[in-house]
């Protein structure tokens, strides 16, 4: 499965994306607000805190949640990407959040981030 063209305009129109894991017993867990940024046909998340985060370690313990973003929402499973993603990504994050202050936005982008950050593949 991969996103429609409408729903990667959303996540880049949208500054938020609503986050959520799956629980061991198929339930939800309550939704986290974080940044998002689209490099390409792929949707990322990325934890600010680093890796230790709770919303993100079990988003990469469970490998599956739901993302809502501009009205949309789906199922997604969470994967660890390539290495080669990052410097992009973090183009990505800068371009769409460069309006806000750079302390904030340094927050998502950098090498510490590499292993805080999670490709959201749609499932439905």
């Amino acid at each position: 499965m991969s996103w429609t063209e409408q729903e990667l305009k959303q996540v880049d129109g949208t500054d938020e994306l609503h986050v959520s894991s799956y629980r061991p017993d198929g339930t939800l867990r309550p939704f986290v607000t974080i940044w998002t940024a689209r490099l390409g046909d792929d949707v990322y998340v990325r934890s600010a805190y680093g890796p230790d985060n709770g919303w993100f370690r079990r988003a990469k313990e469970s490998g599956t949640g739901r993302v809502r973003v501009g009205g949309v929402e789906r199922d997604v499973r969470f994967e660890v990407p390539d290495d080669v993603v990052h410097a992009p990504l973090d183009d990505a994050y800068r371009a769409k959040y460069g309006r806000y202050d750079k302390q904030i936005v340094a927050t998502v982008v950098g090498p510490a981030l590499v292993g805080a950050t999670l490709r959201a593949v749609p499932q439905d």
